[in-house]
């Protein structure tokens, strides 16, 4: 049985004000998040452009709380070290999206920062048990990357559960991420297979109180 561990509710800030970024990871930070989960689209990937490095380095200023990034990008390698010195605390990419995925994690911790795979909802898990000793984080993704407010895909739920064998085997300190249509009436089911650390977009940032929405998944969680 592993030791439980403490939840972490990371807002993505994709579904924030991008005109406010500022002001709105403090007034999310003031909320009780405890990370700021950063989403990086280059419209290449994904089907969408939004935030690069030097949002990062502006933002750094303004909060203390990891900043924890997940490039959805590709290539990987430069954007990772850019991003690495920007001040991201974590830096997360999609296997798929890497030439040699060990080299990627490799460059990553040679930055001094956490590195993370990600895994779309229909890519295998495969890939992590050959690199498990560089991972930090895995994030498993339960909607498509590249728009936010998207419904929860609940075969995420296997992925996780079996995610988070492959990390209790190792009896390495590494953070099961979960990241897509996470709101109050499913995190519970997420942190039951097996995630510790939930992205939130819309859920949060999509609603007037961003206090009460926060208050509401720790009370699922405990």
């Amino acid at each position: 049985m592993s030791t439980p561990r403490r939840h972490r509710i990371a807002p993505s800030l994709l579904s924030a004000d991008f005109a406010r970024l500022g002001d709105e990871v403090k007034a999310v930070v003031d909320a009780g998040a405890d990370w700021i989960h950063f989403d990086v689209m280059d419209n290449h990937y994904v089907p969408n452009l939004t935030f690069g490095p030097m949002v990062c380095h502006a933002l750094r200023r303004h909060t203390t709380v990891p900043i924890d990034v997940h490039l959805m990008v590709h290539p990987v390698d430069a954007l990772a070290q850019a991003f690495c010195q920007a001040g991201a605390d974590l830096v997360s990419f999609h296997p798929d999206a890497s030439t040699h995925v060990d080299r990627t994690l490799q460059l990553i911790r040679a930055e001094g920062r956490h590195a993370g795979l990600v895994f779309n909802p229909a890519t295998p898990l495969d890939v992590l048990e050959w690199v498990i000793d560089k991972v930090d984080l895995v994030l498993v993704m339960s909607v498509n990357p590249g728009f936010g407010g998207q419904s929860f895909i609940d075969s995420a739920l296997r992925k996780l559960e079996r995610a988070r064998r492959i990390i209790d085997a190792s009896g390495r300190d590494i953070r099961l991420e979960v990241d897509g249509g996470i709101k109050p009436d499913n995190i519970r089911r997420a942190a039951d297979a097996g995630a510790d650390t939930f992205v939130a977009g819309s859920a949060i940032f999509g609603q007037p109180d961003y206090k009460a929405v926060i208050d509401a998944m720790r009370r699922a969680l405990a």
